[in-house]
């Protein structure tokens, strides 16, 4: 009934590796920041909520940015 084609790609492993630490890199730093802002404000104040407000409202921020942060990194590791 379904017809899929096998595609062979053939990835090189340089592009391969690039792509690991460019994602790597996104990861840290979309966790690590609003992490500590949310564990420094609640260890800090022990405000629960206002700390998990300002750590996700800085990792939604990082997100609206994450084409041009990844387009750098992508040109640092080129």
């Amino acid at each position: 009934m379904f017809n899929f084609r096998k595609k062979k790609t053939e990835i090189s492993t340089e592009v391969l590796v690039k792509f690991i630490w460019v994602s790597s890199f996104l990861a840290m730093i979309f966790a690590i920041p609003p992490l500590v802002l949310f564990l420094g404000i609640y260890f800090i104040t022990g405000e629960l909520i206002i700390g998990a407000i300002i750590g996700f409202g800085v990792h939604f921020i990082i997100l609206a940015f994450s084409g041009k942060i990844s387009k750098k990194i992508t040109k640092i590791m080129s």
